[in-house]
């Protein structure tokens, strides 16, 4: 065999970051080392995997044809090591949730996932849903768990829970007293929503598609946290997942809105790069995501 799995990791670690030195120290090498083993990769085969663009390397339309294969190769060189040390093909596992499926979801399943198949490496990345998508595409994380919708044509989606999207305010709102909205209301309140990229974004502007001249946005938060903190402050109206407001919901902190000229359904979302070999790992995670929906 003319390569080696050393050389497939190296040239994988720079496609995915772009940089020999970053390469380089995701799998703590010393730059030298790094830069040699794709060197002599490219040497061996007569080859240009990498166009170089400034100090970045960008895959070339050769390398993105290897990278797929090379990717495979890894994989199931990892989940082979692992049959063969007796751990059952399982993990290190790496998923990518964004941020309400993150923080009100992945957490309690993760906890199930170790009691069942203690001693397995699990890696989770929050993020909105652009990001996740990125890093699924670059084959950065294993599987994403997402709210909204997914683009990239190399990638594959599977749906996986239903979801709502809730429209509430502070108790003390004009509007609490109302409860019942309708497209006028929506209109002249002040919104407080999620940024553009994020999947509760996606669904608030689907729903609110054909509104025009559009909502008013009073201000823009990257955290669902602190959507709600800003709508019990009176700062405006708030627009998440059911999941992230039902213990305000509950505590009388917050007032819900019914809005029933808008549909606030979604669908939570597995996603796969097409090309990745989804090991026993995978499937036990996806499995567990089931078990846990139902």
């Amino acid at each position: 065999m003319r390569y080696s799995l050393r050389q497939l990791e190296v040239f994988l670690a720079v496609a995915a970051t772009g940089s020999v030195s970053r390469a380089a120290e995701r799998l703590s090498l010393s730059q030298s080392a790094a830069s040699s083993a794709l060197a002599e990769l490219e040497r061996q085969f007569d080859v240009q995997l990498f166009d170089r663009i400034g100090k970045r390397l960008r895959l070339s339309s050769l390398g993105q044809a290897v990278r797929v294969e090379a990717q495979a190769t890894m994989d199931q060189a990892t989940n082979l090591q692992r049959t063969l040390e007796n751990r059952g093909g399982i993990g290190p596992l790496r998923v990518g949730a964004t941020l309400t499926i993150g923080n009100y979801l992945a957490v309690p399943i993760l906890a199930r996932f170790l009691r069942e198949y203690p001693g397995t490496e699990v890696e989770l990345s929050i993020a909105n849903t652009r990001e996740i998508e990125r890093q699924v595409a670059n084959f950065e994380v294993d599987v994403g768990l997402v709210e909204g919708e997914i683009t990239h044509p190399d990638l594959q989606v599977h749906p996986w829970l239903d979801d709502t999207l809730t429209v509430f305010c502070a108790p003390e709102h004009p509007l609490a007293k109302t409860g019942l909205l309708a497209d006028e209301d929506l209109l002249a309140a002040p919104w407080i929503v999620r940024e553009h990229g994020s999947g509760t974004r996606q669904s608030f502007d689907r729903a609110m598609l054909g509104l025009l001249p559009g909502p008013k946005i009073a201000l823009v938060l990257e955290h669902t946290e602190a959507i709600i903190a800003a709508v019990k402050a009176g700062l405006g109206i708030g627009c998440v997942s059911r999941l992230a407001v039902a213990e305000s919901l509950a505590h009388g902190t917050v007032t819900e809105l019914l809005v029933p000229t808008r549909n606030f359904a979604r669908k939570f979302s597995f996603v796969f790069h097409r090309d990745k070999v989804r090991g026993p790992g995978i499937e036990r995670w996806c499995a567990a995501c089931q078990a846990y929906g139902n």
